[in-house]
């Protein structure tokens, strides 16, 4: 196998977190007086930092109240994202069969760590990642590089063997600007054609053919 480090995103690429987010998101429009949005719109805007969130769903781009949406989210978020949060379906397979290659697996996002490691732990899954990059590790969210570059650096990795995974534009550009491999999954709102528009090494409905592909190069 040529990949010897595999980093993936989470939200969308190793897990769900569809409810909760829709919660926490209408929670603080509401409490900024907003009206709520769709499940859509909103899921079309995971992947971004929550300030960006906010001007993307509302038009409303001042730093004051991208605090508070940010503020207010995660204060929601605290009571439901963890225990609202599924993994794809073939998340520990996929995981799991990478580990006992004695392959490095990190995960690089723009979630909170503390909130990954929270929903980790509550499925009993965390010790199978060597390393959980999130928004308070880096000054510069996705798709800056900052996050995926701290974490190769951290396994000492030859950027030629490493991939990374995701579902977003966000992460095909992170990947680009660090410049190691991408493999995007289709299991967020980005579509096939969205990614042909970026490099790429590969297109796979899901992790288990993203594996697929890995094991043949």
């Amino acid at each position: 196998m040529k990949y010897k480090t595999f980093i993936f995103d989470f939200d969308y690429t190793l897990a769900d977190a569809t409810v909760g987010i829709v919660q926490c998101s209408n929670y603080a429009l509401g409490q900024m007086g907003l009206p709520p949005e769709s499940v859509e719109n909103i899921r079309k805007t995971v992947g971004m930092t929550l300030p960006d969130m906010l001007c993307t769903l509302t038009g409303i781009s001042d730093e004051e109240s991208g605090r508070q949406f940010y503020s207010l989210f995660l204060s929601k978020a605290d009571e439901v994202i963890a225990d609202s949060t599924v993994l794809m379906p073939d998340t520990v397979t996929v995981i799991s069969s990478l580990r006992q290659r004695g392959i490095k697996t990190a995960i690089v996002s723009t979630k909170v760590r503390y909130r990954i490691e929270e929903t980790l732990n509550l499925m009993g899954i965390i010790e199978l990642f060597d390393l959980i990059v999130g928004l308070e590790d880096v000054t510069e969210p996705k798709p800056s590089p900052e996050g995926l570059l701290k974490a190769i650096e951290h396994f000492g990795a030859d950027k030629d063997a490493v991939l990374f995974i995701g579902d977003s534009l966000i992460d095909a550009n992170t990947a680009n600007n660090a410049s190691v491999d991408f493999a995007a999954v289709l299991t967020g709102t980005t579509t096939h054609e969205e990614f042909l528009s970026l490099p790429h090494v590969y297109i796979a409905k899901n992790l288990t053919e993203m594996m697929e592909f890995s094991e043949s190069v």
